[in-house]
């Protein structure tokens, strides 16, 4: 799909492949209420839920394609070249990874380090950065959680989010009556630290000689999938000792929030291991929903897999409405009781004692951090007759 006409075609097509869903999960509904066999429903209503979501990952890949590209220099009214500034930068770092020169890149970094209050890196050269903010761009299509979450970055090793925790106190009184003193409000004082994360791609020599081999976009796409996919997991279920600590990490309680302690993270269980009730499953979802204020609640979105998706899918609310809608034309994202869906595939599985949904506004809850530069170490011996190209970033991220 390569323009809006094709794009919405699509959009008509998963809207039909929708409907037929619906059609499925009705006939197997009413066979069940019945006690007839379900089994040939069950199967096609999981068939047309595989080819919707293929077809839905379609659409958001193009449309994300279709704003990148509008936003290309030179492209409609996008701005001048960003890369006009950093061309001496590329130059000197295309002539590194294809022929290990870096004559170039060492008389630039002196330069900026000759200029700067700033001690330097311990190896390697910086990416430039016109290439790292295209891999930048590259892992929030691949790891989801960025696109959600509040991402900032330092040029330091730790970043501090200070909370206020509330807790002043006020009283009323008559005019002339005395004014004791009230309490004061807390704060906490969290810490992100931003950890290594790094990759190792390779190349032939005579790949990077290849006149037609784009090696700066090859390694961008090459680190951004394995950074994405690396983030997509930590930034859920990181342990948060020497990585950055998931969303799913923090001290987990089923308990109201007057009662819960500052840090930990309220759960709304199903009371079936494994399931959802036979009777409403969708009221547990409108539960969890409720448990956030109204504040949050306008800007909450919810995350889980497909598989927990397909299963919700076939969920309806008390009139007999189905909850779940897919994208049905540009620009309006698929959406759970009028919530945005986020689909990240290392959000758990339905299993007894798992949280396989979470719920909530990602921008308020979860902080990433990103240490400012990624730096390429060239490697032609380790691997012969390969190249390797050693890459670090950090990155942080945690519950706040």
């Amino acid at each position: 799909m390569s323009d809006l006409s094709e794009i919405t075609k699509a959009i008509e097509a998963s809207n039909k492949l929708f409907e037929d869903f619906k059609s499925a999960n009705d006939a197997k509904l009413e066979k069940l209420e019945k006690g007839i066999a379900h089994a040939d429903e069950l199967a096609r209503s999981t068939a047309i839920f595989t080819d919707l979501s293929k077809t839905q990952d379609d659409i958001k890949k193009s449309l994300e394609d279709l704003e990148a590209k509008s936003r290309r220099p030179g492209f409609g009214n996008g701005d001048a070249d960003p890369e006009a500034n950093h061309t001496e930068h590329k130059k000197a770092f295309r002539s590194y990874l294809a022929k290990g020169n870096d004559a170039g890149l060492l008389a630039l970094e002196q330069k900026a380090l000759a200029n700067s209050t700033n001690s330097g890196a311990d190896g390697g050269y910086a990416v430039p950065k016109v290439i790292d903010s295209m891999m930048e761009a590259l892992v929030v299509n691949i790891s989801p959680i960025r696109q959600i979450a509040n991402v900032v970055q330092t040029s330091t090793g730790d970043f501090h989010k200070l909370v206020n925790l509330k807790g002043a106190a006020s009283s009323v009184v008559a005019e002339t009556a005395a004014r004791s003193a009230t309490a004061t409000p807390t704060l906490a004082d969290i810490t992100i630290q931003a950890y290594d994360l790094y990759a190792n791609p390779q190349a032939t020599q005579q790949m990077l000689d290849d006149v037609f081999f784009n090696a700066e976009a090859w390694l961008a796409d090459e680190l951004a999938e394995e950074f994405g996919r690396q983030e997509g997991a930590l930034f859920i279920s990181g342990t948060g000792t020497n990585q950055p600590t998931g969303l799913l990490t923090p001290t987990m309680a089923a308990t109201a929030d007057a009662s819960r302690a500052f840090g930990t993270v309220e759960y709304v269980p199903t009371g079936v291991s494994a399931g959802w009730p036979a009777s409403n499953p969708s009221d547990i979802l409108l539960t969890l929903a409720s448990k956030v204020k109204a504040r949050y609640r306008q800007n909450s979105k919810w995350v889980l897999n497909k598989a927990t998706l397909f299963a919700i899918a076939a969920f309806k609310d008390s009139g007999g409405r189905y909850i779940f809608n897919p994208i049905a034309a540009p620009n309006v994202p698929a959406t759970l009781l009028g919530y945005e869906v986020i689909e990240a595939e290392d959000t758990p599985t339905i299993a007894a004692s798992s949280y396989s949904v979470m719920f909530g506004d990602f921008k308020r809850a979860y902080t990433i951090v990103d240490r400012i530069g990624t730096r390429v170490i060239r490697d032609p011996f380790s691997n012969k007759p390969y190249i390797g190209f050693y890459t670090t970033k950090r990155v942080g991220g945690k519950v706040i």
